[in-house]
């Protein structure tokens, strides 16, 4: 018999906007909440599991990017595009009281308040994505537009070149 998933806040809030997903449980390694691991758990490709970074902005406050696993934020891209001129990723101690999540169960999806969040460009590139659902261990699985247009998100290109 399969285990019982417990939906998250971010699974109830999506089934009352009848938007569509899948839950998707992996083994979580407490020494390692990289996305890489979670890719590995999941068998899926690293560019497809996305991580969500909360950041703060000079003008703006607090904002999130939501960029592939394998990628690095570029804050000089994420200042532009948030309308900031500087900007920082927040403290890991900062997490939890400014979204209501820890790190390695960080969802885009039903923080304390809504943030402007901006998903990167490649989120389009494929037919649905993974995102945490909110706790370690859960990853939501969807189509990147309907991601999107349910935070309310902007795509952009917010992520380090590789040259």
């Amino acid at each position: 018999m399969a285990k019982k998933i417990n939906k998250t806040n971010a699974a109830r809030l999506l089934d009352q906007a009848h938007v569509g997903y899948e839950l998707v449980p992996y083994e979580v390694d407490e020494n390692n909440l990289a996305a890489d691991h979670v890719a590995a758990s999941l068998g899926e490709d690293i560019r497809q599991v996305f991580k969500t970074l909360v950041l703060h902005g000079d003008r703006t406050g607090h904002f999130v990017c939501v960029i592939p696993g394998c990628d690095e934020v570029d804050l000089k891209k994420a200042a532009r595009v948030s309308g900031n001129k500087k900007v920082e990723m927040i403290a890991m101690k900062q997490l939890l009281p400014t979204t209501g999540y820890i790190r390695g169960g960080c969802s885009p999806i039903g923080m304390k308040k809504p943030f402007p969040t901006f998903f990167h460009t490649t989120c389009n590139d494929f037919e649905y994505i993974y995102v945490s659902a909110g706790q370690r261990g859960l990853q939501l699985k969807m189509t990147p537009s309907d991601l999107v247009a349910f935070v309310g998100a902007t795509v952009a290109d917010i992520t380090v070149d590789k040259n």
